[in-house]
């Protein structure tokens, strides 16, 4: 079972980047593997079915909902959002919104934190690599800043009733490292990004959303969330069998695996409240940077590169670097 398990991982680590017929059918694919784990590690019971048949609803829902308010509000955003960029210099501009958007994505929530990114990033003229590169920034951001409060993500919520902890336990946890990451993130947006010398822009290829569209998307994202669910079920047997008895150290980076998996499942598994503070945090922290490595890594990697139109090779070719980079620097703050 767990080499089966294991060529499972290395099939849904591998084949985005080299088969492009999955490449463009993730959530159809991160499905169907999902429920062959949990086959494979014989989990498939009622309660899973119905836990993965209701865990997708409110983010399907909410990002429905999200986007037709956002589509039938798109011109006078649009206006705001360029006449803030007319009036402020672009590198503060970009920091601004990789800033603004981790830290009130605690209080706002991923999903609607990664609507608002896909707005602005329509209503911006920039190059395919540099609106690519804004976007991962901004989702690695998001994916931290929605960690600091049990309503920002699934992650957080379970952190906290699992620990049985208050509101601010996990700001007062890792306040201080997610801020300063945030922060960085915003610096090396003014650093990275240039406002684009051509006429040829990421967004103006795309054709115009139509309410089929938004179905569409509402209904891979369900798809998406309900296969990320089973995957991590699935690999259950694995993570209780092999990573629990691991020193913090170790599962700081063993935890780069939520790049593909669902890290609120694996926070889950992996959280107790037996484990001291450090040890929480070494855990969390290799969660939640990881995240935005890949697309599968968070909510906001696949709702925005699901409505910008990026490909999982896109994604990886910058935030694999990105995440490594933020993976090794807070491991030597850990140790």
């Amino acid at each position: 079972m767990i080499i089966v398990l294991l060529i499972i991982l290395a099939l849904v680590l591998f084949l985005p980047f080299s088969v492009k017929l999955i490449e463009y059918n993730l959530e159809i694919f991160l499905f169907i593997m999902g429920v062959i784990a949990a086959i494979v590690g014989n989990v498939l019971t009622k309660s899973l079915v119905i836990k993965a048949l209701e865990n997708p609803i409110a983010i399907a829902v909410v990002t429905l909902v999200a986007g037709l308010l956002f589509q039938w509000f798109a011109k006078p955003l649009e206006q705001v959002i360029s006449r803030i960029k007319s009036n402020v210099p672009f590198p503060l501009f970009v920091a601004t919104i990789v800033i603004v958007l981790g830290l009130v994505s605690s209080m706002i929530t991923a999903i609607i934190a990664a609507l608002i990114l896909v707005v602005i990033m329509k209503s911006i003229c920039l190059d395919r690599k540099s609106e690519i590169r804004l976007v991962v920034l901004a989702c690695f951001s998001i994916g931290l800043g929605a960690a600091l409060t049990p309503i920002g993500e699934p992650l957080s919520t379970i952190a906290i009733s699992k620990l049985n902890q208050s509101f601010f336990y996990l700001i007062r946890l890792i306040g201080i490292e997610v801020i300063s990451a945030i922060l960085f993130l915003g610096i090396l947006a003014a650093v990275l990004i240039h406002p684009s010398q051509h006429h040829e822009f990421l967004h103006s290829k795309r054709k115009r959303d139509t309410y089929e569209t938004f179905i569409l998307q509402s209904i891979k994202i369900y798809l998406f969330v309900m296969g990320l669910t089973l995957l991590g079920a699935g690999f259950g047997p694995l993570i209780n069998h092999y990573l629990l008895t691991l020193s913090p150290h170790i599962l700081f980076w063993i935890n780069m695996i939520s790049a593909i998996l669902d890290n609120a499942t694996l926070t889950a598994a992996e959280i107790s409240p037996q484990m001291g503070d450090k040890t929480i945090k070494a855990i969390l922290l290799g969660l939640l940077i990881s995240g935005g490595m890949l697309v599968p890594g968070n909510i906001p990697n696949i709702i925005s590169a699901g409505k910008l139109n990026i490909t999982s090779k896109e994604w990886a070719k910058f935030g694999l670097p990105i995440g490594l980079c933020l993976m090794i620097v807070y491991f030597l703050i850990i140790l």
